[in-house]
């Protein structure tokens, strides 16, 4: 099978640049949506990995509000069939990025989201713990955005250079943290082609 292209999504205006000043916990550039379901992380314990979600609300649909209305605990269980099963499950994200490339954060950069549940990485348990989480929205089958990769490589750039240690962060996926319980960004998601992105500039032209 040839690999899933990313798609181009229609966008309307020109996204607001983003940033982060030392010391600070929210990103300037992205839309605040404050989310109850997180909490301080363990003491001393400070982000030193990148985990990469996909996500959906219903699954396949795109747009609308529900994402948000899930993060924050007001997702109506009766607007859709799928909905029933969210009932009373308190989950969150730091970050979402849309199909248009807008971003949106949930969760202080310095507190625990509750995105990867039951997780380890390289033997260490408890991934929330020490870990930042961006959801990207989409299906493990439908080929994420230009834009999403574009304002996914610019989200990662900041939180390295803003946060020390994220610096050298390890890059993975919900699948790879929870394999066999979870199985996003699936393989729609282009790995090599954000690596590329990432790629100091010099390398991107050999």
């Amino acid at each position: 099978m040839g690999r899933i292209l990313p798609i181009r999504a229609r966008t309307t205006k020109r996204r607001p640049r983003l940033g982060l000043k030392a010391g600070e916990a929210w990103l300037q550039g992205a839309r605040q949506v404050r989310s109850p379901n997180c909490d301080d992380r363990p003491a001393g314990v400070q982000p030193s990995l990148i985990v990469v979600h996909g996500i959906s609300l219903p699954p396949g649909q795109f747009g609308g509000p529900h994402i948000d209305e899930l993060f924050t605990n007001t997702l109506n269980p009766a607007g859709h069939l799928y909905f029933r099963d969210l009932a009373g499950i308190k989950v969150s994200s730091h970050l979402l990025i849309r199909r248009n490339g807008e971003v949106v954060q949930y969760v202080p950069l310095h507190r625990r989201a509750w995105h990867a549940g039951k997780s380890s990485f390289r033997g260490r348990e408890r991934c929330n713990d020490y870990s930042v989480g961006i959801e990207l929205e989409g299906t493990d089958n439908t080929p994420y955005t230009q834009a999403q990769y574009g304002r996914l490589a610019t989200v990662i750039r900041v939180l390295r250079r803003s946060l020390p240690t994220l610096a050298a962060a390890p890059l993975v996926g919900h699948s790879d943290v929870a394999p066999g319980r979870k199985t996003d960004p699936g393989p729609a998601f282009d790995w090599p082609h954000l690596r590329q992105r990432l790629a100091p500039r010099t390398a991107r032209r050999r």
